[in-house]
């Protein structure tokens, strides 16, 4: 097995590389989903892979198409090929059943993702997950002069926290208004546990708790977590998502 410091790389059936770390254990196979910009090298993608490997756990960590070292420009991506990423790595590395974990766009990513095939998915574990954000969270909160720039430029740019601005294009926004699921039930029947910071500027906790009333599945917790912000990265907060695994696993 390859040292989990060593990116390994596999190419999607559009011909793109997909860069991950993976270590082998025990299933179901843990696979991180991480969010808007973010790598596979980020505090709680890295913390559990490590908290997998010790307890012999199969996990994974990639990079999306457009992300980290990954091929691909960040501007081309939109949610149903991040979507399909997460697929992909599924099909590929795996077999047998996997715990998807969603942050933020991963949460709506590993959603859109379980959706298709859901009896490979024995669990969903979505932190501050994001369904829907482009129009839901970011255009809904635009100003005309936003609105009118993505039609005559092709993209918004905004702050994103990260050395590069989030680019808005037009193909991710239209591609988000399709995809958007928290409209109408989300046929997902496999065990969720959602974590949202209740402090979370960016993805209020509002917004979140509406997957309780559209998604289908009946075995659904949801733990609303004081003082924490969206990166819910604390140690007390990698507690809390050791705990949500552990109820989906045997292990």
């Amino acid at each position: 097995m390859a040292e989990i410091d060593a990116p390994q790389f596999f190419q999607t059936d559009v011909g793109e590389k997909i860069a991950y770390k993976m270590s082998a254990g025990a299933g179901p196979t843990l696979i991180w989903c991480g969010g808007l910009k973010s790598d596979m090298e980020g505090t709680k993608a890295v913390h559990l892979h490590d908290w997998a490997r010790a307890r012999g756990q199969a996990y994974i960590r990639f990079d999306y198409f457009g992300h980290g070292q990954s091929s691909g420009e960040f501007i081309d991506g939109t949610i149903s090929r991040w979507a399909r990423d997460i697929t992909e790595v599924r099909d590929c590395l795996t077999e047998g059943e996997v715990i998807l974990i969603g942050s933020s766009m991963g949460g709506w990513a590993a959603l859109l993702s379980a959706m298709k095939v859901t009896p490979r998915v024995a669990g969903l574990v979505l932190i501050n997950p994001a369904p829907d954000f482009t129009e839901k969270l970011t255009v809904a909160n635009w100003t005309e002069a936003q609105i009118k720039q993505l039609e005559d430029d092709g993209v918004v740019y905004e702050p994103s926290g990260y050395e590069e601005p989030y680019a808005y294009s037009k193909a991710l926004i239209e591609d988000g208004r399709a995809n958007q699921i928290l409209d109408y039930p989300i046929p997902v029947t496999c065990p969720v546990r959602i974590l949202q910071g209740y402090d979370d500027s960016v993805v209020p906790w509002q917004h979140s708790k509406h997957i309780i009333d559209m998604i289908t599945s009946q075995d659904v917790t949801y733990t609303l977590v004081k003082s924490g912000d969206h990166s819910l990265s604390r140690p007390s907060d990698l507690t809390l998502i050791e705990a949500a695994i552990n109820s989906l696993t045997e292990l």
